[in-house]
């Protein structure tokens, strides 16, 4: 099969990361060549993690408005969702985590494993997600920071039973996808 040739890149937007309007070139199933035009936003790659106290049978979540949820109908714009955040230059993923989780929780986390990696949006943005779980302890002591203030982040812990929030899960009370398929991997694989 062809290559895809990019014919013409234009920038529309570069407050924060780059949107671009590309022009581009790629052939079909029969292999005719077709031109087309889309809008890609080129964000940076993430994390998102699911915090679990297997002894306490418990996993922490946060609550934090999120504008884009709030402009497409939702009333409030808070989610509660898996702690995420994006990759820092020169930093892992894995240090993005650990960074992440002590920014908007306080807590240390431990047994972090890598379960799965997936293109958030991939019509129209590059980011590329990394997911995992973490063990944290929800009786130690830890600073709640509630995520950085340089940032306007005012952020909620939420800490939830397991039948809690698998009963959430099947009433479709997650907004979040991430969040979704964090905790339905959990439960497929949670020891009975």
């Amino acid at each position: 099969m062809a290559t895809i040739q990019i014919l013409d890149k234009q920038t529309l937007s570069n407050k924060k990361y780059p949107l671009k309007y590309i022009t581009f070139e790629k052939p079909d199933a029969e292999g005719e060549f077709h031109n087309l035009q889309k809008e890609v936003y080129f964000r940076p790659d993430a994390v998102a993690v699911l915090l679990v106290d297997a002894d306490q049978k418990k996993l922490l979540l946060v609550k934090q408005f999120r504008l884009p949820t709030y402009l497409n109908g939702s009333d409030s714009g808070y989610l509660v969702e898996a702690c995420a955040g994006l990759i820092d230059e020169n930093e892992t993923p894995e240090q993005t985590v650990r960074r992440e989780v002590e920014e908007e929780t306080g807590y240390q986390v431990t047994e972090l494993t890598k379960i799965a990696g997936a293109y958030t949006s991939p019509a129209s943005a590059t980011e590329f997600l990394h997911l995992f779980t973490a063990a944290y302890q929800s009786d130690k002591d830890h600073s709640k920071t509630g995520g950085l203030k340089a940032e306007g982040e005012s952020i909620e812990l939420i800490e939830m039973g397991f039948d809690e929030a698998r009963e959430k899960l099947k009433q479709g009370e997650f907004r979040d996808m991430k969040t979704i398929l964090l905790l339905q991997y959990f439960f497929l694989n949670q020891p009975s």
